[in-house]
Formats: C-alpha cells, structure tokens, sequence
C-alpha cells in the first residue's frame, strides 16, 4: 500500500487518491505570555465586581470565607505561570478533589472497575442525590456526585486507612507539584455536619459498591474534600491532566496520558453538577468545580486555569470563576469545538 504524507503541504495522499490536509486548522494557535497575561488581566477586571451567588452555607465554616475574593491562574503546558488577584488565598478543594481520587483508582485498577462499579454517565440528580442510589441501586453514580465519589475514595487500595490516605494526598501533591496540607478547621466543621453523607455511604454498601467500612470511606472522603489549595495549585494540577499527565513544571510524570484521557473525558460529562451540560457548550472544556469556590478547567495540550471565588450559583459552582473562565477561553480561543471551516 503506498502511503505519501506532505503535512507541510495541502494535501495527504493515500494509494494515489488525495485528500485535503486539514493538519494545519487543527495546530494550537499561539499567544504571546503577554497575551495570555492580558486575558487574565481583563476577566479579573471585568467579573471583580460581580456579586451574584453566595457562600456555601451547609458547610459552616465555607460561609465565613470573604466573599469578594477572587483569583485567576493558567500555567500552559510548557511550565509558564500566570495569574491575577488573590491567587494565594488558600481554600478547601471540596468536589475538586474528586477529579484526582479517581485519577488515583484509575491508575491503580483501570477505568473499567469504575465503569464496572459505580458508572461515568452523568446522573441528572442533585450531587448529593439519596433517590438516585435507589433509582439505580447505587450504579449510574459517576464519580463526581456524591454517592459515586464516595465509593472511588473507597476503591484506594491500602491495607488501612493511613496507607489509603498516603496514596490520596501523594497523588494530589503530585499533580500540584508541591506539598499540600489539609485545613483541620474545614475538615472538622465539615465532619461535624456531614450525616446525609454518611447516609450515603451506608446506602452505597448496602448495594454493594462500598466493599467494606462506609464510615471510613466517609470519613476519609471528608478529608479529601478538605484539602487545602489556592488557585496556582489547582491550574497546575490542571495543567498536569493537559500535559498528558506529567506535571509541565516538575516534569514528573504522575499518570499515564491515556489515564488523564479518561479523567478528562468524565470531567466533561459531570464536572459542572447539573450545570455540566451548560458549561460544555459555553467553553467546551473538561472542567471541576467545587462548593468551596474553586473551577478548574483544562484546554488539553495547552493549559490548565484554576479560578477562585466563594460565591456560588444555584447548582454550587463558583459565579466569577465561571465567568473567568469563560471569558479566557474566549479570550485565548480555546474551545476545541470552535473549528474554522475547511474551505
């Protein structure tokens, strides 16, 4: 068979028969780092002053986090950080965290044994949805609502819950490329008042999709959610899954790219809670939000954003870090469904 490639041309031939070469509208398109810098810039300026949404309540101490903070980061894949306003204020991770416990499991069992156990479809329910669990007797979840998110942190593998939790925060520090530290005043208001989810959890063993010790699932589930991170670190662990799972700034490789592949895609279905549908078609990116404020989103091949702000929409994603983000990807032309027509 004769095979003739000319990417630098118009045209790709295959056993004599052409084809256009469309290699060259599919290229990333490239921005200065003042450019980028710019875009930054402009959506802090514009979404600041923006006070729609509130503080997550059901979470105590999430209320008490000044709402008019705000902070933007994008590190691209080649290492480069860039970031505007309070990018160092630090806050809980909440459902953030979900993105990388299955990251873990993923790299540990494969993405068939969480298809297998709890699903990667989004559910249509509420993230913390107990009718959902009985609709489906616990399959259908997702790893990003609750019930399913529970049940990943419960597939970690570790003979007990300190070599568990070890796994979690390693993986988690990896993709941040530093040492992050749980907040204990987040993560014991959290436990205090987190019995729907421990109802969950027991529900999830009852159908067997939490193997053994739902408390402990629970619990360390809670933990997770209290980790401590500012908006560089989440660009950054977003920019890992764009790099193909290696961190661009530490160069280590923390999952494989087919691994990141597969977060990525579920991120796309059900990052957003009820909202996920929307954001897709607004941004096209695979994106996690969390009630502590946090949005990270990822242009795979060219960068990761994490955005920061308490005030939250009804369906619990950030309001200014929605908008930031979105005006960035427009911004940078990030949208991988805005193609320009072959003519």
């Amino acid at each position: 068979m004769a095979l003739t490639l000319l990417l630098s041309g118009s045209w790709v031939t295959v056993d004599n028969v052409a084809f256009a070469d469309t290699s060259a509208n599919l290229q990333t398109e490239k921005f200065s780092p003042q450019q980028i810098q710019a875009a930054l810039n402009e959506a802090y300026a514009k979404f600041k002053d923006d006070r729609t949404g509130a503080n997550a309540t059901y979470i105590p101490i999430l209320g008490k986090m000044p709402s008019e903070l705000f902070g933007i980061s994008l590190v691209t894949v080649d290492g480069h950080v860039y970031t505007a306003g309070d990018v160092d204020q630090k806050f809980s991770m909440q459902s953030i965290s979900k993105v990388f416990t299955l990251a873990q499991v993923i790299k540990e069992s494969g993405l068939k044994a969480v298809e297998d156990n709890i699903g990667v479809d989004a559910t249509g329910d509420v993230f913390n949805s107990i009718e959902a669990i009985e609709t489906h007797k616990g399959k259908e979840m997702n790893p990003f609502v609750n019930p399913g998110a529970i049940a990943t942190t419960s597939m970690v593998q570790g003979k007990n819950r300190e070599e568990i939790w070890s796994k979690i925060i390693g993986i988690y520090n990896d993709f941040a490329g530093t040492k992050l530290t749980v907040l204990d005043e987040v993560y014991k208001s959290e436990a205090a008042t987190n019995q729907r989810n421990q109802a969950i959890g027991k529900l999830m063993f009852a159908y067997g999709r939490i193997k053994e010790d739902p408390d402990r699932a629970t619990d360390i589930y809670t933990e997770q959610c209290s980790v401590g991170v500012d908006a560089k670190n989440l660009a950054a662990m977003a920019a890992t899954l764009a790099n193909g799972g290696t961190n661009p700034v530490t160069h280590k490789a923390v999952i494989t790219a087919e691994q990141a592949e597969n977060v990525m895609a579920v991120m796309a279905t059900a990052g957003l809670y009820d909202d996920s549908g929307k954001w897709l078609v607004k941004t096209g990116l695979p994106a996690k939000s969390g009630v502590g404020g946090g949005v990270i989103a990822i242009s795979p091949g060219r960068f990761g954003i994490g955005a920061f702000s308490p005030r939250l929409d009804e369906a619990g994603n950030s309001v200014r870090a929605q908008l930031a983000i979105e005006y960035v990807t427009n911004a940078l032309h990030a949208n991988p469904y805005d193609v320009t027509p072959v003519k």
